[in-house]
């Protein structure tokens, strides 16, 4: 019996090292995918497919789920504000800024989470985590700064990378409520299924301007991989793993998304790493770590 649970320990370790990884590569793949498709139609395809390859695999795991008509709205809310809003923006963001950038900036998403909790009444505020939010948005600050100047890098792009943080934080302390009532598969499936839908319908009219016959396989490859990979797999393996180790267990494997991101834009963009990036990079790291332990 306990040969059996510390293979599933290992099993879980690592799904979760994979997500993290499949995540930090997403940040490459979906900037190479904008470069032939519009952003909007990214993040369409790569929900709809996505969810509905979640749905798939929550109906084979939990076949009794199912979604209490009270919380249709609530769900849908979820998927508003996660996909609609918050991946929507990260893929603009992406698509204008570097890739290091994105990675940096989207890893401030749990401290914006923590600000949100405090105001919501959810978190009290610690001498750790009041430190930890100084830290981070000061590291956002430095990471900006390069934005004004550095090749590839852009203000814009930052901005809409930090709004997809602060969406992200905010979907993850709004669905604590669902999460007292439904499983963390289906609470990572059923806000998908609303806003996959959503950002199709919006991104429609922008299908009409595509070049179809231009957009590659590569580019095509790299939507799969997104779904996929970044979408049906990272996020079912992310929300099992939180459910059996912990929040602040799996900080270790946010920081590896992170990491991962900033190699892949070095690796396939040819990024480079300036000084104020790594300090910015350090500090905003330092600081999510101080904002997560602090809970």
């Amino acid at each position: 019996m306990t040969g059996g649970k510390e293979r599933a320990g290992v099993l879980t370790e690592i799904s979760l090292v994979l997500a993290a990884v499949f995540w930090g590569l997403n940040y490459a793949t979906t900037k190479f995918a904008a470069l032939y498709l519009p952003p909007l139609s990214i993040v369409a395809f790569r929900f709809v497919a996505g969810g509905l390859l979640v749905y798939g695999v929550l109906r084979i795991l939990e076949p009794g789920s199912k979604l209490r008509r009270e919380d249709l709205l609530p769900m849908a809310g979820l998927g508003c504000l996660g996909v609609a809003v918050g991946q929507t923006a990260f893929t603009f963001g992406l698509s204008l800024t570097t890739a290091a950038n994105t990675g940096l900036i989207f890893a401030t998403a749990p401290v914006w989470g923590l600000l949100l909790g405090l105001v919501l009444g959810i978190e009290r505020p610690t001498l750790k985590g009041t430190l930890g939010v100084a830290l981070s948005v000061s590291g956002v600050g430095i990471v900006f700064h390069e934005g004004l100047t550095a090749e590839g890098a852009s203000l814009v792009g930052d901005l809409f990378v930090l709004v997809a943080a602060v969406g992200f934080g905010s979907y993850t302390v709004l669905s604590m409520r669902m999460l007292g009532r439904y499983s963390p598969l289906a609470v990572a499936t059923y806000p998908m299924l609303f806003g996959g839908p959503v950002v199709l319908a919006l991104s429609a009219p922008s299908f009409a301007g595509v070049r179809w016959e231009g957009v590659g396989a590569g580019a095509w490859a790299a939507v799969a991989f997104s779904a996929v990979f970044a979408t049906a797999y990272a996020f079912s393996a992310w929300q099992a793993g939180v459910s059996r180790v912990g929040a602040n267990r799996v900080l270790v494997y946010q920081y590896l998304i992170t990491l991962t991101g900033i190699a892949s834009g070095i690796v396939f963009f040819g990024e480079a790493l300036g000084l104020n990036k790594i300090v910015g990079g350090v500090v905003i790291l330092l600081g999510v770590y101080l904002a997560r332990r602090s809970g």
